[in-house]
């Protein structure tokens, strides 16, 4: 990832008003900068601006680098806990690619110190070491982001929620040890059901007095990489200028993919919005279906949780208009936790923004949503709050 610490200003969307069903919130952001993770461009939100190829950044920013003097990046330490599985480790590779990780640290209940060596014999300067089940404490230690991807995959005819009474134990105790080894560090959660885990891992580092809003972030960003993969290849777009929010949550009808503040503008009908909403809701079952048993979507999941990590880093290193759709706790809607576009910084999450004008498909799919979010998150809620990790 040569030019991992590359970014570029681009254009954003005007301001649009909120509809009622949305909190009188911002809409989405006027400007971002873009990190250059190869094959993604788009970390925030970007508006009939033409990006400068990667070739030309590279050009360019070299021969600025002649005339001005080094700056150097802070670096971070990441504990990636379930580092040894299907998604833990191409995102563990990815994440020894990344400059601003000076140090990962690689958990897992088995097999962890196996895919540490291997790792380690990548002639990038990142520290790996690999830490086993009786070893989180220090795995946690002096951590800036804890990313899981913990947990059991997805199997043919099994929903995210299918997957709670397995999961959210797993999360539930991970994030025990999170509030007590690393209650400061920025929390990435990918583990499914993550309408659920996110409100369980709140519920712990609240019980424990660590909980901080702006660092707890469900990764939805799967979603959105898979939008704007199909909505390029409808239209026939370059898929690394093509950005398309998306908001709701992580699952099924949750998903909410708003084509109408696509970038750039793209047109839909009725028929077909409906059409492509229903491919991106059910991306994630395709490839569950495709593999036959055999997994579920692992390398798209670590490409996009690694977007998602170095977003956050560079949010942390200070570098300015970073956003990303997230799922986080938001007053965006009346519901405590819900994904929209986040910016991203020192503190983690700085600001949540609102939907914007949708259409009107788009605000019947907020309205439909509402209730199946609603209970996702009371079962976590509920789970959590449960002595012993009784089965409600």
């Amino acid at each position: 990832m040569s030019s991992a610490l590359q970014t570029h200003s681009s254009c954003g969307f005007a301001s649009r008003r909120c509809t009622r069903s949305v909190a009188p919130t911002p809409a989405q952001p006027r400007c971002s900068r873009v990190a250059s993770f190869e094959g993604m461009r788009s970390v925030g939100a970007v508006h009939k601006c033409a990006q400068t190829p990667l070739r030309m950044q590279r050009r360019t920013a070299l021969r600025a680098s002649r005339n001005t003097p080094v700056v150097e990046a802070k670096q971070f330490k990441v504990a990636l806990l379930g580092a040894a599985g299907g998604i833990g480790q191409p995102l563990a590779l990815l994440l020894k690619m990344n400059k601003l990780v000076s140090e990962l640290a690689l958990y897992d209940v088995a097999n962890v110190v196996g895919v540490a060596a291997d790792l380690s014999h990548c002639n990038t300067p990142v520290k790996v070491t690999g830490y086993g089940k009786d070893d989180l404490a220090t795995a946690l230690k002096d951590a800036d982001l804890v990313v899981i991807p913990a947990g059991v995959p997805r199997k043919p005819g099994m929903t995210r929620d299918d997957l709670f009474n397995i999961n959210a134990g797993i999360v539930k105790t991970l994030v025990e040890g999170i509030a007590k080894h690393a209650p400061h560090a920025v929390l990435n959660i990918i583990s499914n059901p993550v309408n659920s885990t996110v409100p369980i891992a709140a519920e712990v580092l609240k019980a424990a007095g660590v909980y901080d809003k702006k660092k707890l972030m469900g990764v939805t960003t799967l979603d959105v990489v898979r939008a704007n993969t199909f909505v390029a290849e409808a239209k026939g777009l370059d898929m690394k200028d093509v950005d398309v929010p998306v908001v709701g949550g992580h699952a099924g009808t949750t998903i909410l993919p708003l084509l109408s503040q696509a970038t750039p503008k793209v047109e839909f009908s009725d028929e077909e919005a409906a059409k492509m909403t229903d491919k991106i809701q059910n991306a994630g079952t395709e490839v569950v279906e495709a593999k036959a048993g055999a997994g579920s979507a692992t390398l798209s999941m670590a490409y996009a949780a690694a977007r998602m990590a170095e977003s956050v880093l560079l949010g942390l290193d200070g570098k300015d208009d970073i956003y990303e759709c997230a799922y986080v706790e938001s007053s965006v809607t009346k519901l405590p936790f819900f994904a929209s576009k986040v910016k991203l910084g020192e503190s983690g999450v700085e600001e949540v923004r609102g939907l914007g004008e949708l259409s009107t498909v788009e605000q019947k799919g907020v309205d439909e949503l509402m209730s199946v979010l609603e209970g996702n998150i009371k079962k976590g809620v509920e789970f959590a709050q449960t002595p012993n990790n009784e089965k409600l």
